[in-house]
C-alpha cells in the first residue's frame, strides 16, 4: 500500500509579487507561518493558486527551494511541477530542490486524449523518485481524467494521490 504524503489538509500558497515583477520571498514566508501556525497539515507551492505557469522557470525553482528551506520540515511541502509541455514537466520536477512530492497538473491548452494524459504522466513518474499527485482541473485544463485512465496511472509505484477540481 503506498504510504500518504500527508493526512488532513493542504494549503495551495499563492506567489506574492513586488510592483516591480519580482517574487516577494519575505511574504511568501510570511504566508507560509501563517498556514503552518493555523494548523494547515501540507503546503503546495507553485500551483494553479500560486501562478506557476506565469513564473519563469528561475523564480519557480526558486519558490520551491524557498517553500523547502523555509518550512524546515514542519509541514510537507507539494512543489507543483506539472506543464502541457511534458519534457519541461520533467525537467523541473527534476528540481524539486527537497519537497515532499510532486503536484502535476493535466496538461493545459493541448486538450489531450486519455491516451495521452497516461504517456505523459507515466513518462514523469518514470523519470522522478518523488511521490506524484495528479491534478485534474478540466476548468483550466480543457481536459478530464477519466476514472480508466486514472485507474492505469495509479499502477505507477510512485503515483500516490489524486487532486481533484
Amino acid at each position: 500500500m503506498k504510504q500518504p504524503v500527508f493526512t488532513g489538509a493542504a494549503v495551495a500558497i499563492i506567489t506574492p509579487m513586488h510592483a516591480d515583477g519580482t517574487v516577494n520571498f519575505e511574504e511568501l514566508g510570511r504566508i507560509i507561518d501563517d498556514q503552518i501556525a493555523h494548523g494547515t497539515d501540507a503546503i503546495v507551492i507553485c500551483g494553479t493558486t500560486g501562478e506557476s505557469a506565469a513564473l519563469s522557470h528561475e523564480e519557480h525553482v526558486e519558490c520551491i527551494r524557498f517553500a523547502v528551506k523555509h518550512t524546515a520540515k514542519r509541514v510537507p511541502v507539494i512543489a507543483g511541477t506539472g506543464s502541457n509541455d511534458t519534457a519541461f514537466a520533467i525537467e523541473i520536477s527534476k528540481e524539486e530542490a527537497g519537497a515532499d512530492a510532486l503536484l502535476l497538473v493535466t496538461p493545459y491548452y493541448n486538450k489531450t486524449s486519455q491516451a495521452g494524459l497516461i504517456a505523459h504522466y507515466t513518462a514523469i513518474a518514470n523519470a522522478v523518485t518523488l511521490p506524484c499527485i495528479i491534478y485534474n482541473v478540466p476548468s483550466r485544463t480543457g481536459v478530464n481524467l477519466q476514472p480508466a485512465t486514472l485507474a492505469e496511472l495509479a499502477k505507477l509505484p510512485n503515483v500516490n494521490a489524486v487532486k481533484e477540481a
